[in-house]
């Protein structure tokens, strides 16, 4: 039986998993995470992204979107902390690409009075979730 690691993805709203993991591999600010059972406590920001998650006994891997957030890891237990997390099967690619033209057309309209910073947000999170997508149906 393959060693695992108990892991928590939490967003505002819900609990979205909870279980065990024989590997958890999440978007850090600085690149991709891995994350294996007796890995070294860590605590770090996330980028938008997808969470992906190796379920013992099972082919397929779990996939949350987060918006980003906060990784913790202890000596038994990942949590991730989101404001806004989605499961992958629930991701909505037509809302996402909609999402991500709308934010680039805001960016693109310098004369109007947008909160630029906000506009790019909207883009990252929209293109992550679009990569969540592609990810999934791989």
């Amino acid at each position: 039986m393959a060693m695992t690691i108990h892991v928590d993805i939490v967003s505002a709203e819900k609990s979205l998993y909870s279980g065990p993991a024989e590997v958890v591999i999440a978007p850090g600010q600085r690149g991709e995470l891995g994350i294996y059972p007796r890995h070294t406590p860590l605590l770090t920001t996330l980028k938008p992204g997808a969470v992906r998650i190796k379920v013992p006994n099972q082919e397929e891997e779990e996939l949350v979107y987060v918006s980003g957030g906060i990784l913790e890891v202890q000596p038994n237990t990942v949590t991730i902390l989101s404001d806004s997390a989605i499961r992958g099967a629930d991701l909505d690619e037509a809302k996402a690409l909609e999402a991500m033209h709308a934010a680039e057309e805001a960016m693109k309209d310098k004369a109007a009075s947008i909160d630029y910073a906000q506009a790019q947000i909207e883009l990252a999170q929209a293109v992550a979730q679009l990569a969540a997508i592609k990810k999934l149906r791989k």
